[in-house]
């Protein structure tokens, strides 16, 4: 594991590794909060967190280079906690586990998190790095920002000395980001009193696992399966044919994550339960034909017999809402007429939990158009309103409008050239970044967002390009170089 720590550039990996070995989940940032308080005061830079949890770093000019533009280098220090069945891995005490495999850094059995920790890496490479020669810095790395951008929300105006910001959390390189979506989370919630199970019933779990999952604003244009669109498919068909009733539902886990697993606790007379055998497995087979292209791991759909619970929905609940989640959109809705080839709005169905009396359904919403956003929201609030489901809505946060004037895009574009012989290519995102917020806050700033190349993040496939890294660092320590006057 301590392997990545050779490789070039050294300092982003050896500081990315040590990123790794300390806990940094979202929601749960005291360590790497307290780690980046003692990096900062360790390389004699100012450092301090504000009070929305976010680690502010200053660095001064080098000489001469006082009358340059001041950069802020942003990115976000919590991850997406993913991990495998198998795993036994506790994201709040336990440190990742890194490796090489041929072109690619990996993790054991859970998520990389180099979404966004080679950003913070490079962070605290400028800082520490006494031979740059760069203008004045600022550092901004934010908190919770995959869990509703919270960090940069409650960014207090004021605290930021700059002109330019760059965002470190793009997973392409060679392409640089002057847009992106906005969006929204929406949740939908009832509370109802459980009905007894009929004693003679069985029960059974049901189970759709082994999707590839992926970042619902990178991939949600792929077509991947959704595992809890894929089980209410199986639940519908049980309730109606098998007289089944659900008792409790969890699917999904992180709002911005296509979900790779879900799984439903169902009651239904025992001498039905061969005919649920056979509905899962012609589901099985029916999803394995229709994503064959997509998903060529092979999707699992399991029944277990298991101890019927002593509660259950009632009825009329359970079909309402299980008609909501069927009827629940998933996936692009649209994209952009004048760049077909680029989601405009789509909307994920993240995460389900049901048990005990309660219903919760969560759904992250994204469009770059903010009435296309509103009208997500009202037919996503129609949809679970006729379940009888109160619908909230919280995490606003605007899209990013492109800029293909900005001075710093089109230095980058110029140092791309020069260091690498071949053009640079401008990019919108339908992935939501920290960046509309900044800017909400700072409007003044020319922002671009760069980053090296990444696969899958938010799931146990993420994946950092090694190759790409270093070509990273070098446009990163120029381009500081190269920072215009004021």
């Amino acid at each position: 594991m301590n392997e990545i720590q050779k490789l070039n550039p050294e300092c982003i990996w050896r500081n990315f590794y040590k990123l790794t070995q300390v806990p940094r989940p979202s929601g749960h940032l005291e360590k790497i909060q307290q780690f980046l308080l003692d990096f900062g005061q360790e390389c004699g830079v100012y450092a301090v967190k504000d009070p929305a949890g976010n680690i502010h770093m200053r660095k001064p000019a080098s000489p001469g280079m006082e009358d340059r533009k001041g950069i802020i280098l942003q990115a976000h220090m919590d991850m997406v906690p993913q991990k495998t069945p198998e795993s036994t891995h506790n994201f709040e005490t336990d440190p990742i586990e890194p490796w090489i495999d041929g072109e690619w850094v990996k993790a054991k059995g859970t998520t990389l998190g180099a979404d966004n920790g080679l950003g913070v890496a490079a962070i605290m490479s400028v800082m520490e790095d006494k031979t740059l020669v760069h203008g004045p810095i600022d550092a901004l790395i934010t908190a919770d920002e995959e869990t509703g951008m919270y960090g940069a929300n409650d960014l207090p105006q004021g605290e930021l000395e700059g002109d330019i910001l760059l965002n470190l959390d793009s997973e392409h390189w060679g392409k640089f980001v002057i847009g992106s979506a906005g969006g929204i989370n929406v949740s939908a919630t009832m509370e109802f009193k459980e009905v007894d199970t009929d004693p003679d019933d069985a029960a059974v779990l049901i189970t759709v696992k082994n999707l590839r999952g992926g970042h619902s604003g990178l991939e949600i244009n792929e077509g991947r399966g959704n595992a809890n669109k894929l089980l209410v498919q199986v639940v519908r068909q049980a309730i109606s044919d098998c007289e089944a009733r659900l008792a409790s539902w969890q699917g999904g886990n992180m709002r911005n994550a296509i979900p790779f697993k879900a799984e439903a606790v169902l009651t239904l007379p025992k001498e039905n339960i061969a005919a649920l055998k056979e509905i899962v497995e012609d589901w099985s087979e029916t999803f394995n034909d229709e994503f064959k292209l997509i998903e060529p791991q092979g999707i699992e759909v399991l029944l277990e017999e298991v101890e019927a619970p002593k509660t259950q929905m009632p009825e009329e609940i359970q079909d309402n809402i299980v008609d909501a989640i069927f009827a629940c959109h998933d996936g692009v809705i649209r994209f952009i007429p004048a760049y077909p080839a680029v989601v405009e709005t789509s909307s994920n169905l993240a995460i389900i939990d049901i048990k005990d009396g309660k219903a919760s359904i969560k759904i992250l919403a994204r469009s770059s158009r903010e009435d296309m956003k509103e009208y997500v929201v009202t037919m996503l609030e129609s949809c679970f309103s006729m379940a009888g489901m109160k619908v909230e809505t919280a995490g606003s946060y605007g899209g990013w409008d492109p800029n293909p004037q900005s001075e710093v895009l089109h230095l980058l574009l110029k140092e791309y050239k020069e260091l690498f012989g071949q053009d640079g290519i401008i990019q919108v995102d339908h992935a939501g970044l920290e960046c509309s917020v900044i800017l909400g806050k700072y409007p003044h700033l020319d922002v671009v967002s760069l980053g090296p190349t990444m696969k899958s993040p938010h799931t146990t496939s993420e994946r950092a390009l090694i190759a790409t890294v270093e070509p990273f660092w070098q446009l990163l320590k120029k381009t500081l170089a190269d920072v215009p006057k004021r």
